[in-house]
């Protein structure tokens, strides 16, 4: 089986010989936090770790659902070097199912005011729901990452325009509960590139600033496995939006079905696409094994900067 999903990959691979020549000029951005802090990107990838505050996610079994662990945890991906800790309440892995926002907010809560003031580094909230975000806020996040790009509740927006937040738009088809059931897409870059546009104008119109927009594809989200690959290998193509891009690949699927490893064993496989990405155009990944992933995109960031 492993063979016969080789034998795919590369294949998938081959379709496009452009895998041989790396993007290496990644466009410059800056964002700029609440408080006047700025994340410069461009020269050097921005690491965001992953703190998953549920008892189903797909990554870590529920390790850190327990909210005086995740504290310690956050504090630990900090000093191993994340330059920002995503914070989120809800799994939104394949088959997942929705949760109320008094739910979400009853874990979350507890980590975010325990971080208050003990990092030095930015929290991101990983929500879909406005509720969620404005509390969030109010404990601390500067950035929300909305799964659906606006699709399941605009108002995200209204609450990033109106508290100066940075607002990630990842693209998924449909919802974690049947997305891996959708029929796959038959142009996927041209259903997200509509997408995209989509959200940007809702978030303008809602008066998020541009400045304050990052794009994610949503790798794993309602893609099949040969699509990841070929948005791994030609994420550049986002280039035209003129946005920061981020990507996260840190253990997903795709990379068990190539490897045949489970989901706590994925971090050399990790360590491959995240380079990729990088090496593609990715300014921001999002990662849970952050003191590894921090030296790939050293060594990549420094690959790409010579090449320069």
């Amino acid at each position: 089986m492993l063979l016969s999903t080789a034998v795919k990959v590369n294949a998938a691979l081959q379709k496009n010989s452009r895998w041989a020549s790396f993007q290496v000029m990644r466009q410059p951005f800056t964002l700029t936090l609440r408080g006047g802090k700025r994340i410069l990107l461009g020269q050097r990838t921005a690491l965001v770790g992953v703190l998953n505050i549920t008892p189903d996610s797909f990554s870590d079994g529920g390790k850190n659902f327990d909210a005086r662990r995740a504290i310690e945890r956050a504090l630990e991906m900090e000093s191993e070097g994340a330059d920002i800790i995503e914070v989120g309440g809800e799994s939104t892995r394949p088959g997942s199912n929705r949760i109320s926002a008094e739910e979400e907010l009853s874990r979350i809560e507890p980590v975010l005011a325990g971080l208050r003031g003990n990092l030095s580094v930015p929290i991101s909230v990983d929500t879909y729901k406005s509720a969620v975000a404005e509390r969030a806020i109010e404990l601390g996040a500067e950035i929300i990452n909305d799964v659906s790009a606006l699709r399941f509740d605009a108002a995200i927006a209204d609450v990033a325009a109106r508290r100066g937040a940075i607002l990630v738009l990842m693209h998924m088809r449909g919802e974690p509960s049947t997305m891996q059931q959708v029929e796959p897409s038959r142009d996927i870059f041209a259903d997200i590139e509509e997408d995209f546009k989509t959200a940007i104008e809702k978030a303008e119109s809602r008066g998020v600033r541009r400045e304050r927009i990052i794009l994610d594809c949503g790798i794993g989200f309602g893609k099949t496995m040969e699509q990841n690959l070929s948005l791994l290998n030609q994420l550049d193509r986002f280039n035209s939006f003129e946005l920061p891009l981020m990507i996260g690949t840190s253990r997903k699927s795709f990379i068990g079905r190539i490897t045949g490893r489970p989901a706590d064993d994925r971090l050399f496989g990790t360590a491959a696409s995240v380079a990729a990405a990088i090496m593609r155009g990715a300014h921001i990944v999002r990662v849970h094994d952050v003191k590894e992933m921090r030296e790939v995109a050293l060594i990549t960031d420094a690959i790409l900067n010579e090449s320069t």
